[in-house]
């Protein structure tokens, strides 16, 4: 006699009805285990201690964006000398709008990675904007500046190679040559000798593919490297340099391209990476560079391949302050104008402007963007100092190790083109009676 044939139907509603039973919980309560057992955690009680004792501990504040110059916390209006709104386009009537009709037509999250379904219309048109305002052939925008430093240094960099990084580049970039898994050579700050050195020590036979990586415009120095230099030292030994605009772009350079543009070697660079969200108030990252560059990260830049897009609404925003940054130069002229005003200011008054040692890199290139560190060594000194600022309604960030350096705390001063005239005196005066 046949076998009877398999009830499909029936076989897969019992597979349905047991996979939706409830799970069995387990009482917890009578577990008298859970009482004796040590807390995993229990370190960082002694870890968070030490980092008060080092006043090395950071608060979490809630803040309120009153304008480009202005901030709120706990009810009351600072001066905010903190923000990298250097422009103030955050809230520039035409990138909010492009954002809410953004928003309307595409809503607001992306919905998945780029190479599945989440690259909308406003992605495609801000890259094409981003390549035809950095001249470059293309573009590729991911959703931090961060994530574009990861993707692009891994990419373009693993086992077998060699990266050479400065040793106060941002922790983006520190970051994207340990996750590279390429050998890590640091040399130091803007010290392009011990750079060659250590190119001349790691011949292409020793290495597949070698790079260089630096900022532009370091964000706690507010300084430049020594671009056509490091360039010519790029070309020599047969190396790829990688260039992070992150703080330059939108403030340095005769259209705002950055530091590259403003030294005159944008065509001397493998990749141009920058963030959408300082002078251009948006959010997000991209890299610029040629086609087949792109194209590579596009199918290789694990930060891309594998990273919700950003919010078309944010590519959107990007793309209006874009066309502010050209339409309204006089934004940028204002911030250079401040950042002369404020510095000259403070060197009359005494205050150290770098941490620095200049006898020991070289010359240094002027400082061109709107950071401005006032250094003062000790980290508890330093937050009495913004402590006392913050008395006077100025808000200014003390910046402490691990970000920077040990025995160099400092304020950093922010810069926008909205402080007024009289909003950078009243900073002038507090740090003068504060220097004395």
């Amino acid at each position: 006699m046949a076998d009877k044939p398999i009830d499909g139907g029936r076989r897969i509603r019992a597979l349905v009805s047991t996979a939706l039973k409830p799970a069995t919980i387990v009482d917890m309560k009578d577990n008298s285990n859970v009482a004796t057992r040590l807390d995993p955690l229990a370190w960082l009680d002694d870890d968070l201690a030490q980092l008060d004792a080092n006043s090395l501990r950071r608060e979490r504040r809630v803040g309120r964006r009153v304008d480009a110059a202005h901030i709120e916390f706990d009810g009351r209006k600072y001066v905010n000398f903190a923000s990298n709104d250097y422009l103030g386009l955050a809230d520039h009537p035409r990138v909010v709008a492009a954002a809410e009709a953004a928003a309307r037509e595409h809503g607001w999250g992306a919905g998945a990675s780029p190479l599945v379904t989440g690259r909308h219309a406003a992605h495609a048109r801000l890259e094409a904007r981003l390549a035809e305002f950095m001249g470059t052939e293309a573009a590729l925008v991911l959703p931090t500046g961060f994530a574009a430093n990861l993707g692009t240094i891994a990419a373009l960099v693993g086992r077998g190679d060699i990266v050479f990084s400065d040793a106060l580049n941002h922790a983006s970039l520190i970051d994207g040559c340990r996750l590279s898994r390429a050998t890590v050579s640091v040399y130091d700050h803007n010290n392009l000798e011990e750079l060659e050195r250590q190119l001349a020590a790691t011949p292409s036979s020793m290495a597949r593919r070698r790079l260089i990586v630096t900022d532009s415009l370091f964000s706690m120095d507010g300084q430049t490297p020594r671009l056509a230099e490091l360039c010519d030292l790029a070309e020599r030994y047969d190396a790829m340099l990688l260039v992070d605009e992150a703080h330059a772009l939108g403030v340095v350079g005769p259209n705002g391209r950055g530091v590259c543009e403003a030294m005159g070697v944008e065509g001397r660079i493998s990749a141009r990476v920058a963030t959408l969200s300082k002078a251009l108030g948006s959010s997000g990252g991209f890299v610029a560079g040629s086609a087949k560059l792109i194209e590579w990260l596009a199918n290789r830049a694990r930060s891309y391949v594998f990273s919700t897009a950003a919010t078309p609404a944010s590519a959107a925003a990007a793309m209006a302050a874009l066309d502010v940054v050209i339409a309204e130069p006089q934004r940028r002229l204002q911030l250079h104008d401040n950042l002369l005003r404020l510095t000259d200011a403070l060197s009359i008054l005494g205050w150290r402007l770098s941490a620095v040692d200049r006898s020991r890199v070289g010359d240094l290139q002027p400082t061109l963007g709107a950071i401005v560190p006032v250094i003062v060594g000790d980290s508890r000194q330093a937050l009495d100092l913004a402590a006392q600022l913050a008395e006077r309604g100025l808000w200014v960030p003390a910046i402490r190790p691990p970000t920077v350096p040990v025995g160099t705390a400092r304020l950093r001063i922010s810069l926008s083109c909205a402080h007024t005239p009289d909003l950078l005196a009243r900073l002038v005066t507090a740090l003068g009676e504060l220097a004395n």
